[in-house]
């Protein structure tokens, strides 16, 4: 009984781990149809700094400074935040930024409760900065 117990707990682990793995490594791509929607604050200056003070106070700590992903808080996690200097990131849409910052995907949080929908457009345009 006692070995039957412990391959079952081992069978849970792997199954666990494995799921957690896949998890980890599947590309988060958002639906299509979010590819229409369009920027009601592109190339807006102040939407962009407001943005920038947004990006300080609640991104930081995961994505970086810079925006490569590499801050305090995003070093432990799994799958790591996202590197917004990235060609493959800075190639997504408006619409696809601000749907994922939106929705949210383990262990990024959905900010539509904690940000308005201004505020997450104005990170849409600070995002931006940081194509190289």
């Amino acid at each position: 009984m006692r070995k039957l117990i412990y391959s079952l707990g081992i069978i849970v682990v792997l199954s666990f781990s494995i799921a957690v793995f896949c998890f980890a490594y599947t590309p988060w791509v958002a639906p299509s149809v979010v590819d229409t929607l369009v920027n009601p604050l592109k190339g807006n200056e102040t939407a962009t700094a407001e943005g920038k003070k947004t990006y300080t106070a609640m991104c930081v700590m995961c994505h970086g400074e810079k925006g490569k992903g590499d801050g305090v808080a995003g070093l432990a996690l799994t799958p790591r935040p996202a590197n917004y200097t990235l060609p493959k990131v800075q190639a997504e849409s408006d619409g696809s930024l601000f749907w994922k910052m939106t929705t949210g995907r383990a262990p990024m949080a959905s900010y539509k409760a904690l940000l308005t929908e201004t505020q997450r457009w104005q990170l849409v345009n600070y995002l931006r900065t940081f194509k190289k």
